[in-house]
């Protein structure tokens, strides 16, 4: 059970999420579009977001519900979709929290203008409020949210007609875009005595423009730190367009800074607003020291697997796994398609690596968002070439629903033995101008998709005339303080014909076990990603700037014990070594990434592990 949430709040610090709709423009959804929609068009995109900010460390995070009111939908066309809207933005958020995530039903202003007759239009404004309030009860969210309102009395008829409904805690939030005021000009002070007044829990500022307007309403609210628990959710900066982007310029480190101001004021429960991402939220929770609540134990995660029905895929086993050689340990290695027409160099790695015992090369697809050659066309090459197993990456970041099945035929044609489906990393972050990310499905639609043509069949339905035969693979991103939502995920990929899994690098032999514990129940082949780390300074990019990755403390130091490279190098090799001896006997095989498309480093590792004779865990029968 989660603890009682003002009581939380009167001893703690809670940490909220950030953004969801300039974080959803970042991921290539257009601003403005009604991003409510999303919660039944693009349900999974949504609760990726939701799972990002928890693995950054949000401990409540809110529905995408804030513009789900009859007004607002009314004027998108949507009015007929309120209830599901609502209802479907607080199942994806309650899916993602599991059982110690709140989740707050986001609510705001209803958009109307409410001055022309001030007592008929706040009836209307209650009544609109009453609808989405009851629907977001019903779906039993944690706490209620107002948010990002801009006139008092509208912000009041919202509190009373939810208090009159029910005892649930309420956060009340206004926007101060200046001197700690509201555009209209009431004081910070003022709108927090009368929210309080109201019937409100928790009262606070979002939005407005940037993180210092808000830090002033923080001070003018701070006289009523003692009657109520304070919040803020800061915007990013003051935004400006560059080029075609909006572009929010606070940095993480910056806005932790302006809220532990706001801690001293009063603010019990922080988090972001317009710009802020799950890089910020995860800067504030290790700089302000903000600690996670244990995880509660569950059956499907960390309870006895004995007795538990294995969740079993009925897709095919597929040519790259049909290939493995019984009794001996699986290695995948994985080579980066270079980022010019010259190929020479990776077919001399890949040549290397699969003499030294390899059972498939993967490569990547543009990782990262930079261009790299196309991976299928370099497979057909290795494979052609030295007659050896290829996985490719593929991500629904750069191709439509069109563009993803004709690569998915032309790997069938080229003979290409798997496909690892996965979603993509963020177009923003390309070094090619004016990218952007198509995202028509996600990683769900993507397996789905490739399930799909294994057994003969395009996305709508017709007849392909032959079947492919793809070992269909994907991503699993697993941390001990958080698996519960990875491998709720985990399972659905298995349901949609997953067999094999390459996760994200792995630097503990600790965090290894507890992640095959955790999957013991899933019929597919867990390979840990291996990344043998080349320098204290690529140990400390990889730690703060690659998300997923986490390096322990304890190595990052050991490894800036040395001045030279290469000695800081031999360490991280041994530690390598160390590590993928420890796990050896419980691992279904391993997934080595060659760092900097440094191939003599994993065809040296590959080579060991055959002279060593591993055979791996045996757990899954291909």
């Amino acid at each position: 059970m989660k603890p009682d949430f003002i009581d939380y709040l009167q001893n703690k610090i809670l940490l909220g999420d950030g953004a969801i709709g300039t974080y959803l423009y970042g991921k290539g959804i257009e601003l403005g579009k009604d991003i409510e929609r999303l919660n039944i068009s693009e349900p999974d995109l949504i609760y990726s977001i939701h799972e990002e900010y928890i693995r950054a460390g949000s401990q409540l995070i809110e529905t995408n519900t804030f513009g789900a009111n009859r007004a607002r939908l009314e004027s998108a066309g949507l009015e007929g979709k309120l209830k599901e809207i609502n209802q479907t933005g607080v199942t994806l958020a309650k899916r993602a929290a599991g059982q110690d995530v709140y989740v707050a039903g986001s609510i705001g202003p209803t958009g109307l203008e409410i001055f022309t007759d001030e007592e008929r239009n706040l009836e209307s404004l209650a009544d609109i409020f009453k609808e989405q309030i009851t629907i977001l009860l019903e779906s039993e969210v944690d706490v209620l949210l107002f948010e990002t309102f801009t006139h008092l009395d509208e912000l009041i008829t919202a509190i009373r007609t939810a208090r009159a409904l029910s005892d649930i805690p309420i956060i009340a939030q206004m926007a101060y875009p200046s001197r700690g005021k509201t555009s209209s000009g009431i004081d910070a002070l003022t709108c927090g005595t009368a929210a309080l007044d109201a019937g409100a829990n928790v009262i606070g500022g979002n939005c407005g423009r940037g993180v210092s307007s808000l830090l002033t309403a923080m001070e003018h609210l701070s006289p009523l730190r003692d009657k109520a628990p304070l919040s803020a959710f800061p915007n990013a900066g003051f935004p400006e367009i560059v080029g075609h982007r909006m572009v929010y310029p606070a940095e993480p480190a910056y806005m932790v800074k302006v809220l532990a101001e706001m801690i001293k004021f009063g603010a019990r429960l922080v988090g972001g607003c317009c710009g802020t991402t799950p890089t910020h939220i995860n800067e504030f929770r290790q700089q302000l020291k903000i600690k996670r609540r244990p995880l509660q134990r569950s059956a499907d995660v960390q309870g006895d697997s004995k007795g538990t029905e294995k969740i079993v895929s009925n897709s095919k086993t597929g040519q790259f796994l049909k290939s493995l050689s019984p009794g001996r340990m699986p290695i995948v290695v994985e080579l980066d398609p270079p980022t010019h027409l010259d190929v020479t160099g990776v077919l001399e790695g890949a040549r290397a690596i699969k003499e030294s015992g390899a059972d498939a090369i993967s490569l990547g697809e543009n990782p990262l968002a930079i261009l790299r050659a196309d991976n299928l066309s370099l497979a057909h090459l290795i494979s052609e070439e030295l007659d050896t197993q290829t996985i490719i990456h593929l991500t629904c970041r750069d191709r439509n629903i069109l563009g993803l099945q004709s690569q998915i035929m032309g790997a069938h044609l080229l003979g290409i033995g798997g496909i690892l489906g996965i979603t993509g990393d963020p177009a923003t972050s390309s070094d090619q101008p004016g990218t952007s990310g198509v995202f028509d499905v996600k990683s769900f639609g993507l397996l789905r998709m490739i399930d799909l043509f294994n057994n003969g069949k395009n996305m709508a339905g017709k007849e392909m005339k032959e079947a492919t035969n793809f070992s269909i693979g994907g991503a699993f991103s697993f941390r001990p303080s958080r698996p519960d939502v990875q491998i709720r995920r985990l399972e659905r990929k298995v349901e949609l014909g997953l067999k094999f899994v390459m996760t994200q690098p792995l630097f503990d032999s600790r965090e290894v076990e507890q992640m095959m514990e955790a999957v013991s129940h899933l019929d597919v082949l867990i390979l840990p990603g291996i990344f043998p780390l080349i320098s204290a300074r690529n140990a400390e990019f990889l730690h703060n700037e690659v998300p997923g990755i986490s390096i322990p403390e304890s190595l990052r130091k050991k490894l800036w014990q040395y001045d030279k490279v290469e000695d800081q190098r031999k360490c991280a090799l041994d530690y390598t070594r160390k590590l993928m001896d420890d796990i050896a006997n419980f691992v279904d095989g391993l997934y080595l990434i060659s760092p900097l498309n440094k191939w003599e480093i994993t065809a040296q590792l590959s080579r060991e592990i055959r002279k060593a004779g591993w055979t791996g865990s045996g757990r899954v029968k291909l």
